[in-house]
């Protein structure tokens, strides 16, 4: 697996991850699936996932599914946990004193659980179990496996169905 993060457009970001690591002189042509989600159609066995947020781009690729997110760490409206957390996941959060930085850590392993999966948020988010990670952790849950990543104000995410290691950082730097 390979994982990038960096300032910057997404595609852009994409398109050198795939010709530095995978051997291709362009993009391939994308194609959505149904549900949404991008893919390669004349490359099936690459997988790719995209995500950007406040001017950082997030891209992952592998031959397993992949799904990956990264958001700025902001605040947003009071109660917003309680709507978006399991009780389970809303206990470990106020364990961490309900801080902004928390939520949105268990936010992006959300977001990168549906975009591995195909199925984009199409359910309450509080029924979309996902492990409790601190930033730097990894851990699996339901046969797939996850990493929780951070910095000063992002926090991002991978969750996989393959079985390579997971990459301990993101930050690719420019």
């Amino acid at each position: 697996m390979v994982l990038r993060m960096e300032n910057g457009d997404a595609w852009a970001l994409l398109a050198r991850l795939i010709r530095e690591n995978f051997g291709r002189t362009e993009l391939p042509r994308v194609a959505r699936m149904e549900s949404g989600k991008p893919w390669f159609p004349d490359v099936p066995g690459l997988h790719f996932n995209l995500s950007h947020s406040g001017g950082l781009a997030l891209c992952g690729a592998d031959e397993a599914p992949l799904g990956v997110d990264v958001e700025r760490v902001r605040p947003r409206r009071a109660g917003l946990a309680r709507y978006v957390l399991s009780e389970k996941e809303f206990v470990w959060f106020q364990d961490r004193g309900g801080d902004w930085g928390s939520l949105y850590t268990l936010w992006t392993l959300k977001e990168a659980k549906v975009k591995c999966l195909g199925t984009g948020l199409r359910q309450a988010p509080r029924t979309i179990g996902v492990p409790l990670l601190e930033p730097g952790q990894t851990g699996e849950q339901e046969g797939l496996r996850f990493g929780a990543y951070a910095g000063p104000d992002w926090r991002a995410a991978v969750c996989t169905a393959g079985k390579e290691p997971l990459p301990r950082q993101v930050w690719a730097g420019k």
